[in-house]
């Protein structure tokens, strides 16, 4: 099953986790600090929240696509460089407590985007080398 990823920086995590566990009826499916995502089954949605500072208001980190494995982030890595559009490839990186495959592109308003895979939980919520993600 493939689902949307939405991921919001915001200042206040614990009032936020209260917030969308209320929203979606369901806590979060992992927590760690300055760190939760939440698998939500209806609507199809992964929700991940990143602790931001201070008190700015949340805002739009990232976008995703979170698909059942490898394979299919391949696939979509050559049907968007097939289309024209610049890709980033990341293999085993870790980021947002997971180990990941993925591939980035942004939108035309300049919105990051992915399409990942989780192969395993990892111990860091930054990103590791070069990666986009958790920036």
């Amino acid at each position: 099953m493939s689902r949307v990823q939405l991921a919001l920086r915001v200042s206040d995590l614990e009032g936020s986790i209260a917030f969308y566990s209320e929203l979606f009826g369901t806590g979060p499916a992992k927590l760690r600090p300055g760190y939760a995502n939440f698998a939500i089954s209806e609507p199809p949605l992964k929700l991940v929240l990143i602790e931001g500072e201070g008190d700015e208001p949340t805002r739009m980190d990232h976008l995703g696509v979170e698909v059942e494995d490898s394979g299919l982030v391949h696939e979509a890595t050559k049907r968007l460089a097939d289309a024209g559009l610049a890709t980033l490839e990341e293999n085993d990186t870790s980021c947002c407590y997971a180990l990941q495959d993925k591939v980035w592109v942004h939108g035309p308003g300049g919105e990051p985007w992915e399409v990942y895979t989780v192969k395993n939980d990892a111990d860091t919520l930054a990103k590791e080398g070069t990666s986009a993600c958790c920036t």
